[in-house]
């Protein structure tokens, strides 16, 4: 599986242990930045190049997940949210790696660097990466209606406010 990892200066420690983590377990892994330490970086643009990457691997049947991080992971989930197709989903713990392909069919997570050890968000990454989606009716249900919302601003029969 191609694997789009991006952070910020908080994370670059850990991105480099990731994509070693990643290459060894046979993943291709895109590094989306940044490449050295500089203490005032901006996180939104290394994110959302790895988030449109995902994306655009998906649409042209790449079989790709994508993993952002940085302090507390909150402003990388929010700024690859903001990719069209993206699903993020800010993981704390193992249910939550799980319920975001599980449930979500989640392609992007994000993790907070500084929030836990690196042996922990790896392997909360690995089972983010292991887990498939359910194809439950419900979630499908759900997520066409993400995508609806997204296309169109509205979805069909469900009341959303204009």
């Amino acid at each position: 599986m191609r694997i789009h990892i991006a952070t910020d200066h908080a994370g670059l420690d850990f991105s480099r242990h990731l994509q070693e983590h990643l290459s060894a377990a046979g993943h291709e892994v895109v590094d989306h930045g940044p490449q050295e330490y500089d203490p005032i970086d901006d996180y939104p643009a290394f994110c959302i190049n790895a988030a449109k990457a995902v994306v655009r691997d998906q649409q042209a049947g790449v079989e790709a997940l994508g993993v952002v991080f940085g302090g507390s992971g909150n402003g990388e989930q929010i700024a690859a949210n903001k990719v069209l197709g993206v699903r993020a989903a800010l993981v704390w713990n193992e249910s939550t790696a799980v319920l975001a392909r599980q449930h979500n069919d989640a392609n992007v997570i994000s993790i907070g660097a500084r929030q836990h050890t690196v042996e922990e968000a790896t392997h909360f990454i690995d089972l983010f990466i292991a887990e498939p989606f359910s194809l439950e009716e419900r979630h499908v249900r759900r997520i066409a209606q993400l995508a609806e919302f997204e296309a169109t601003g509205d979805i069909a029969g469900k009341n959303v406010d204009r």
